[in-house]
C-alpha cells in the first residue's frame, strides 16, 4: 500500500500532466495564497478567474473528495462542506491541501516547461 506522500505524489503527477505554463505559475503561488488568505476565500477566488484558476480548484477538490475531506468535488458541495465543518476538522483541510499544492507545485515546475 503506498504512503500518503505517494498517494499525494501520484494523484499530483497525474494532474500535472499537459498543462500549461499558467497552471504551473498558478501552481508554484498556489500554498501562499492559501496560507495569507485562507482556504475558501482561495478557493473562491480561483474559481472566480476561471480557466487554469478553475482547473487548479478542479484538481485541489478532487484530491480532498478522494480524501473524504469534502463532499464532493463540485465547488459549491465542497464550499458548502468546508462551511458546516467544525475547526478541528476544518484545519485539517487545510494542512492536507498545503501538503498537496508541495506536489502539485513541485511537479508542476518539473513537468510543464
Amino acid at each position: 500500500m503506498a504512503t500518503l506522500e505517494q498517494q499525494r505524489a501520484a494523484h499530483a503527477w497525474e494532474k500535472v500532466q499537459g498543462k500549461s505554463k499558467e497552471f504551473k505559475n498558478l501552481a508554484k503561488g498556489a500554498p501562499a495564497l492559501v496560507m495569507n488568505n485562507g482556504l475558501m476565500p482561495s478557493l473562491a477566488f480561483w474559481q472566480d478567474k476561471g480557466g487554469n484558476s478553475g482547473e487548479l480548484v478542479r484538481v485541489i477538490l478532487d484530491w480532498l473528495s478522494q480524501r473524504k475531506l469534502v463532499a464532493s468535488s463540485d465547488f459549491s458541495s465542497a464550499m458548502v462542506s468546508l462551511q458546516k465543518a467544525d475547526p478541528v476538522k476544518f484545519r485539517a483541510v487545510t494542512s492536507e491541501t498545503l501538503e498537496y499544492l508541495k506536489w502539485l507545485r513541485n511537479l508542476a515546475g518539473a513537468v510543464i516547461k
